[in-house]
């Protein structure tokens, strides 16, 4: 399957559900770490056992699935990374969206990753 090739306003666009599920993933992510944890050191934990741990891994893997199947590349879990495959004036970029960014407002070129994170350029909205 080809990739699929957002521009900013589509990314964008999907931004309030992606949010969403952004904060679900963060949620899931940090009981499993939590019940995790307190099972290898305690044995026991108030968020339950190793049948929980399967269903938060279960949650996990249903979310992260989501943002695979919207064409939504995840490059970190923890923290939240998100690239969304674009081109900007030509060139293939990674539109950038990091845990906790109120906005979707950086990119980097598709070779140079988040090291090359830069701010979108105020006109880069238009189709």
């Amino acid at each position: 399957m080809a990739e699929r090739e957002f521009t900013v306003a589509e990314a964008r666009a999907l931004l309030p559900e992606v949010r969403e599920r952004a904060a679900e993933l963060v949620r899931v992510r940090a009981d499993l770490t939590q019940l995790a944890h307190e099972l290898r050191a305690a044995g026991s934990s108030e968020l339950g056992g190793v049948p929980e741990v399967k269903a938060y891994e279960a949650r996990l893997d249903d979310v992260v699935r989501w943002f695979d199947a919207q064409g939504i590349e995840i490059k970190s879990l923890a923290p939240l990374l998100l690239d969304f495959p674009a081109r900007l004036e030509g060139r293939s970029v990674r539109l950038c969206w990091l845990e906790g960014d109120a906005e979707l407002a950086w990119y980097h070129l598709s070779e140079l990753g988040f090291a090359g994170r830069r701010p979108l350029p105020r006109d880069a909205a238009s189709p």
